[in-house]
């Protein structure tokens, strides 16, 4: 507690050649980040779909060769042109998750050309249907949308303009109706890639949520145990600091006294080591029983024995009234600390505690007389820090500052009832 006697995004990311522009992958420049967000996520899942790629190539297959024999003289007969072009639209899908918009618009160029040939109508539209999941869920979003409305757009175009020149030799032009059935079955599937990315993006926030309670979980409990260390050492050491300067003064001249001062060194190392014993017994079994219920409050009067052992008279006024056992060990600390500074950087030999309830509020009070030594004790500094992050974590405040008279005061006020309370 040295200082309470002083004065009063990411690295940018880089361009790569050859990748795919912004358009296609998001759209809107406000929404990149997320995109490329998404799309990290994806490429470190890329992996090869072997099984679903074959199974659903030969459904392909064999689905349209039952659609050729059920529409066999409406349409051409599958030849083995037709069947290379259903094989790639199915093949090319093994490598959806690594190049989702090059595939999905191989599969549309694929099936323009089966439809456009006059090949019987079957399965071969699901091959789109997998590769625009596939680009939507990896961000494609527009692009998806622009490859599913060029397949509505060339197989409106082939039904209705280019099927006096196309195969099977004789058709008419399709009726409407059927054009609003390709157009409801494109709306649809944007639906579905939609709602599945949309599923797919919660469930990651999800996660990332989780994860940021984790680490908030541990920086709080690292932070804890660092308080607690903190305290439980600084307080410790002070005494064993101030017992030993007098057991080498005295050690010539009054061996009985510097008797009583290693003596009190030998306590006071014995309760710092179970201290520290008690708190690293956290780390080990975490959720574990503490072997020794925490300090509180009414160790008070020890607290003031301890000083006394190390030649500071303290003086405590005030009842301590009941609180949680959250509150009650920072209240303790937060003396324990005052007192330890006062030791440590104060030229009085006596300091005075004052518990007040007021107001639904604990005060705590810790005046000395000063003047500030200005002596180098070994402090780390984080005293007061330490003591605000407690006041704070149960919502109350710290004031520490000189008195005008000379002398330094800690006014903690805590609320009584905290959350561990309702």
């Amino acid at each position: 507690m040295d200082e309470q006697r002083g004065p009063g995004a990411g690295p940018p990311e880089r361009w790569r050649p050859g990748g795919p522009s912004r358009w296609w992958r998001q759209g809107p420049p406000g929404r990149s980040r997320r995109a490329d967000g998404r799309t990290a996520s994806t490429a470190g899942r890329a992996r090869w779909p072997w099984p679903s790629t074959v199974l659903l190539t030969a459904f392909v297959l064999i689905g349209s060769g039952f659609a050729d024999h059920a529409q066999a003289g409406e349409r051409v007969a599958l030849d083995p042109l037709g069947r290379v072009l259903l094989l790639l639209s199915g093949a090319v899908l093994l490598w959806r998750w690594r190049h989702p918009v090059a595939v999905l618009w191989g599969t549309v160029a694929a099936v323009l050309l089966y439809l456009g040939a006059g090949y019987p109508y079957g399965p071969v539209l699901l091959t789109v249907a997998v590769a625009c999941f596939a680009a939507v869920a990896s961000g494609r979003r527009y692009a998806a949308w622009a490859a599913t409305g060029a397949l509505w757009a060339g197989h409106l175009l082939t039904v209705h303009v280019l099927y006096r020149w196309l195969p099977p030799s004789g058709d008419d032009a399709a009726p409407w109706t059927e054009e609003i059935v390709v157009a409801t079955w494109v709306v649809a599937l944007l639906a579905v890639s939609e709602l599945a990315r949309v599923r797919r993006e919660q469930w990651a926030r999800e996660r990332a949520e989780r994860a940021r309670a984790e680490r908030r979980r541990a920086d709080e409990e690292r932070l804890r145990i660092a308080r607690e260390l903190h305290d439980v050492l600084a307080h410790s050491i002070s005494v064993i600091n101030v017992q030993a300067g007098v057991g080498l003064a005295l050690l010539d001249s009054d061996p009985e006294q510097a008797r009583t001062a290693l003596t009190t060194i030998k306590a006071k190392s014995k309760e710092a080591l179970g201290e520290v014993r008690q708190v690293l017994d956290t780390l080990r079994a975490p959720g574990a029983a503490p072997r020794a219920p925490a300090p509180g409050l009414d160790r008070l009067p020890e607290l003031a024995e301890q000083a006394a052992s190390a030649g500071l008279a303290v003086t405590v006024e005030g009842e301590p009234p009941r609180l949680s056992p959250g509150a009650d060990l920072a209240a303790f600390r937060i003396v324990q600390e005052a007192l330890t500074n006062v030791v440590r950087h104060s030229g009085s030999r006596e300091a005075r505690v004052h518990v007040e309830r007021r107001d639904g509020r604990l005060r705590l009070l810790v005046d000395d007389d000063g003047p500030a030594t200005g002596a180098d004790a070994g402090g780390t500094g984080n005293g007061l820090a330490g003591m605000r992050e407690r006041a704070a974590a149960l919502g109350g405040t710290i004031e520490a500052g000189t008195r005008p008279d000379g002398g330094f005061r800690v006014l903690a006020v805590l609320p009584i009832e905290t959350e561990e309370d309702r």
